[in-house]
């Protein structure tokens, strides 16, 4: 891909302070998920109503939930803030210190493992990504991070594992689909499924290039005739359109809905581009 994932990492850091202040401002935190098996499939979404969880140890037992979450917003955009500066150090220990006092919220993990990844910490950003999905398993960001640092460890059946996670929590979160496919055509030898990816990936973003050229070198390789261009001439149709799924990313321009768990707005993107014809 045309970006390095220290570039995505800053990217994904710039708008997390936003990201938690809508996440925080409407619902109540969920409470934190079982730890499932590593690879096991998502557990259905809990319903908006269930009860929230206790609050942390260092709010107080019996703080009214606003005050936590305020607590945690404070504390998350501090240790944003540090990043910002540069401040690898104290950024690193405000993140790890709110993913402990706040145990409900993944984001801060998403984060720490940016950090760490940044700095060649692999193996440490792969663990605390795997908490992260442990908290939230429906995380469609998370498993894509952690999709991700598995490829940059040469873990690439677990990666695809993680990305077809990152699918099934949110089959609307394009970046899952664009590393799966830079995944498929670099490191599986399976342009089928690269074409697959990163057809589907055009269709959710509009992005032309680089993807068009991809894809028509995937299909060229694969014996296949060029992708049909839309008719401009055609009216549009209409294809009518429902609520997006839980956790997809809102539309360009328009404000964030609330949810009950920040969430960084960005994924990573493998740093290669689809290998051309041999």
């Amino acid at each position: 891909m045309p970006s390095s994932a220290s570039n995505k990492a800053h990217c994904a850091l710039s708008v997390l302070a936003a990201a938690l202040l809508a996440a925080c401002a409407g619902e109540p935190p969920k409470p934190p998920p079982a730890a499932a098996p590593a690879g096991a499939p998502p557990p259905p979404a809990a319903s908006a109503t269930a009860s929230a969880a206790p609050a942390p140890s260092g709010v107080g037992a019996g703080a009214p939930r606003s005050e936590v979450i305020a607590a945690a917003r404070v504390d998350f955009g501090r240790a944003v803030g540090f990043m910002r500066s540069g401040n690898a150090t104290e950024a690193e220990l405000g993140f790890k210190q709110v993913a402990l006092q706040y145990p409900q919220f993944a984001a801060p993990l998403i984060d720490l493992a940016l950090l760490q990844r940044k700095q060649g910490q692999l193996e440490s950003a792969e663990e605390s990504l795997r908490t992260a999905v442990q908290r939230e398993p429906t995380s469609a960001v998370a498993w894509t991070e952690l999709g991700v640092t598995q490829r940059m460890r040469g873990e690439f059946k677990d990666a695809d594992a993680s990305y077809q996670q990152a699918i099934s929590a949110d089959a609307r979160f394009a970046p899952a689909y664009r590393n799966l496919g830079v995944l498929c055509d670099l490191y599986l030898g399976d342009p089928r499924r690269a074409l697959e990816a990163f057809e589907q990936y055009k269709a959710l973003t509009g992005e032309e290039k680089p993807v068009s050229g991809w894809i028509a070198e995937l299909r060229q390789r694969l014996g296949l005739p060029p992708a049909k261009k839309p008719d401009s001439a055609a009216p549009a149709q209409e294809s009518p359109q429902g609520p997006p799924p839980e956790g997809s990313p809102p539309a360009p321009g328009s404000p964030p809905a609330a949810q009950p768990v920040p969430e960084p707005a960005n994924a990573s993107a493998d740093a290669a581009a689809p290998k051309t014809g041999d």
